[in-house]
């Protein structure tokens, strides 16, 4: 019957966190062939390839399993040294969280400073759109995430955080320049927006919503959540702003609302059903303060 060595499970992890045998080498503090050869020894154990290598070194799907169980081994192997009460200052425990980059710029990283000062955790965060979080709960690159998806991956549970709530603004002069007539179908076909990336369907959605196809429109592109707004801020283009985001830029008159329905993104905290003290201290956290902020 076949087995997996928690040693050549982590040795997989390494490879994927680092991108590359010489990183999982640096990581591990063994040679770059001591890292190929467990990793070869594992893939003829298992009869299957766990790593495509290249630039960046990337984990198939049977890798995924692995690097997934050698988390889970890391994170119960840390809770109970610290039961036993025998986890020295160096032994932290490295959590990786997925979440969207509105989540990380107006509310998410308040709970994690408070678990940082209570908990010796190290956080290790991916950002991706909300509809491309869970992804990384299933090759095992992280253990919880934000994501609008509602329906469990596999093997984790999932619970309602709230709705992080979008309006449409613009600086005062933007729409002065390009809305002076109003905010109708044929001013929306010329006026400039902002766009987060290729990916993101915010903007999109409220142009449909008001019965207008984004396709041909001018954009800016500004994949970043804080440059974004800025961008806005300083007339770049229209676009929709978040949560605090949102208040402030108003408050300050830096933006007026563009009005339309303003769009509603739920969100939701999935983590691994495992038994674990520090995930539910995480979930937790996130919960409380979502609760405080989200509608």
């Amino acid at each position: 019957m076949a087995s997996i060595a928690p040693e050549l499970a982590s040795t997989v992890a390494a490879i994927v966190d680092g991108g590359s045998l010489e990183a999982a080498a640096r990581a591990l503090r063994i040679t770059p062939s001591a890292v190929s050869q467990r990793l070869k020894t594992l893939e003829q154990q298992l009869g299957r390839v766990l790593v495509v290598r290249g630039r960046p070194a990337t984990v198939t799907a049977a890798g995924e399993a692995v690097v997934r169980m050698a988390r889970q081994i890391a994170l119960l192997e840390h809770e109970a040294l610290a039961e036993l009460g025998i986890d020295g200052p160096g032994r932290r425990a490295s959590v990786p969280l997925a979440v969207n980059a509105d989540s990380m710029a107006t509310w998410f990283l308040a709970p994690l400073a408070r678990l940082s000062a209570a908990h010796d955790i190290d956080f290790d965060l991916h950002r991706d759109d909300q509809d491309f979080t869970a992804r990384l709960l299933e090759s095992g690159e992280v253990m919880a995430a934000v994501t609008s998806e509602s329906a469990p991956v596999t093997g984790c549970t999932v619970s309602a955080l709230g709705v992080l709530t979008y309006e449409a603004v613009a600086t005062p002069d933007f729409a002065r320049r390009w809305f002076g007539d109003g905010v109708d179908s044929e001013a929306l076909r010329r006026a400039p927006f902002v766009d987060f990336d290729r990916r993101d369907g915010l903007q999109h959605q409220w142009l449909a919503d008001r019965g207008v196809d984004a396709h041909g429109i001018p954009r800016h592109y500004v994949p970043a959540s804080h440059d974004f707004a800025q961008a806005v801020s300083l007339g770049l283009g229209w676009g929709l702003l978040p949560g605090s985001q949102l208040t402030e830029a108003v408050a300050s008159g830096a933006v007026v609302p563009l009005g339309g329905d303003p769009v509603r993104v739920p969100l939701h905290w999935q983590q691994w059903n495992l038994r674990s003290t520090l995930l539910d201290a995480i979930a937790a956290e996130v919960a409380d303060e979502a609760r405080r902020v989200l509608r």
